[in-house]
């Protein structure tokens, strides 16, 4: 019985093969990070925010932390000063 006659088979190699695309991140604030984002600027702890929200205080770090990624930040200073350029918290 003959062969069947078709493309030949290349394999590749792990160099050639491309990682499957990374899901980006949201840029957009949750809900309750709008929130936290809120009490931060009215200068509550992180156990302060909790106590209000009937959280604990590693869900209000772990909002925090998700945050600060989100904005591209790295310390409270600049995750208020992004959250008032980007209209997200109101100077009184």
């Amino acid at each position: 019985m003959p062969k069947a006659v078709g493309k030949p088979r290349v394999k590749k190699s792990l160099a050639d093969l491309e990682p499957p695309p990374r899901a980006k991140r949201p840029e957009a604030l949750t809900s309750r990070e709008h929130e936290i984002l809120e009490f931060i600027w009215a200068g509550f702890k992180n156990k302060e925010i909790g106590q209000r929200l009937k959280i604990s205080v590693k869900t209000v770090e772990a909002h925090r932390a998700n945050m600060m990624k989100k904005m591209r930040v790295s310390n409270t200073a600049q995750l208020l000063k992004t959250g008032i350029q980007g209209g997200m918290l109101k100077v009184r």
